[in-house]
């Protein structure tokens, strides 16, 4: 594929832009090449400025479970901005959203709005602090919960050491706040809180960790978690911004029957537009301000734009019994890649939960960030350059989910089944 005015852009945005992008996994490091760049996305497909056209698995990196520029979204933004497009003030498309927040996810008593996923695990965070009178926090190794900078923490030199800076700018005081530990490994957890419980205030995990792939929880690992929170007292906050209204209406708690004190949202939740949302049991909430004691407060938070269009698309998914036509569109192509795999005599690894998937390039089981990282990265490159030369678009690192939007048909599932063989062959 010709790319030229991609290229002309990217050169002239890396002159005003950190690395040419706004966002880093955008910048195609991972797969050693140039990003492309999109002037419009229409359903399950995107085209770039140079006329190319491909199946889209990215999805906005989850937001699109319509697909784009749905119908119902683009009108409801539309008739929203004709009454202004932001008001510092309450407006009645916010209480909407926190009713429809709240009727569909079990654990949520009340919500907040605010603009991104980032900004919910902060918030959950804070508040998880400010309720408890604890400091310390508990996260797991390959789960992601945003730039947030007590979060942004690489593992220590063993279990029950503290965290270590991830990123620049992150002062070791902060990330000596939180405590790593290997994701799905409860005894580890059990540990800690017999040593230090009276200190930690919250436990914060990706409920299917989706930022390393896509890893599964042991059977019995999350309501472990529950059940050691509680009996701490300590608050245990589900992230949930990847999957919460996108593997099911009420996320994965709705899934697995787990109940969080906190759960952090985003993506689904904004059709598109810059959102996110934390909520939980009304005795936390009630300690946000201005009722409470914990500072929190947002410019657009609630914004009339994003409220319309997030509405808009959760009306339409329930309408249209989207999740179950997602969790067949899934199958489908579950069954082709392990299809794909058992005749080309390949033991790499594919995990799937209804609309979201990820290939391993690995024959390790997928528990933990130890496993993915055991994949073949060369691999990898490989497959992405021929499958987006076979107008197929999937994420652009061997550590990010596809996602499968309503859009996408059979016809485009079995289209991508043909390029993954023409890719994996040439491997």
């Amino acid at each position: 594929m010709k790319r030229d005015i991609s290229s002309k852009l990217f050169k002239a945005a890396k002159q005003v832009i950190p690395g040419g992008v706004n966002s880093p996994v955008r910048a195609f490091k991972n797969v050693d090449g140039d990003p492309f760049f999109v002037r419009r996305a229409m359903g399950c497909r995107i085209e770039d400025v140079d006329g190319n056209e491909m199946i889209d698995y990215v999805g906005t990196w989850g937001p699109a479970i319509l697909g784009h520029a749905p119908e119902c979204v683009v009108e409801a933004v539309q008739s929203a901005a004709k009454e202004g497009v932001s008001f510092g003030t309450p407006n009645p498309y916010e209480v909407d959203m926190a009713e429809t927040i709240v009727d569909w996810v079990p654990s949520v008593e009340k919500v907040r709005m605010v603009n991104s996923g980032t900004e919910a695990t902060m918030s959950a965070i804070r508040l998880a602090r400010g309720f408890t009178g604890r400091d310390k926090v508990i996260k797991f190794v390959g789960c992601y919960h945003g730039h947030v900078d007590s979060l942004l923490v690489a593992a220590g030199s063993g279990a029950l050491t503290h965290g270590k800076p991830d990123s620049a700018g992150v002062p070791a005081s902060f990330a000596a706040e939180t405590i790593i530990l290997p994701y799905n490994d409860i005894e580890k957890v059990n540990a800690v809180f017999a040593e230090m419980g009276d200190q930690i205030a919250a436990v914060i995990v990706e409920s299917y960790p989706a930022n390393a792939g896509l890893i599964f929880p042991k059977e019995g690992y999350l309501q472990g978690l529950r059940d050691i929170t509680a009996k701490h007292g300590a608050v245990f906050i589900f992230d949930e911004v990847m999957t919460g209204f996108r593997v099911a209406k009420g996320g994965v708690q709705e899934l697995e029957g787990i109940t969080p004190d906190l759960t952090a949202m985003g993506k689904v939740i904004g059709g598109g537009l810059p959102v996110g949302a934390f909520g939980g049991k009304a005795e936390i909430m009630d300690y946000l301000a201005p009722d409470g004691p914990v500072y929190q407060a947002g410019t657009l938070s609630g914004n009339p734009l994003a409220m319309a269009a997030g509405l808009a698309q959760l009306r339409e998914m329930e309408r249209q019994d989207g999740y179950a036509k997602l969790d067949q569109l899934g199958a489908r192509l579950e069954a082709g890649v392990r299809a794909l795999l058992q005749e080309k005599s390949l033991d790499y690894q594919f995990n799937r939960v209804g609309s979201m998937f990820c290939l391993f390039f690995t024959g390790e089981e997928i528990v933990d960030l130890d496993s993915v990282m055991t994949a073949d990265t060369a691999a990898f490159r490989k497959f992405f350059t021929e499958m987006l030369e076979q107008g197929v678009y999937t994420a652009p690192s061997p550590y990010e989910t596809g996602f499968i939007s309503v859009s996408h048909g059979e016809a485009e599932i079995d289209r991508t089944l043909e390029a993954m063989s023409a890719a994996l062959a040439k491997i």
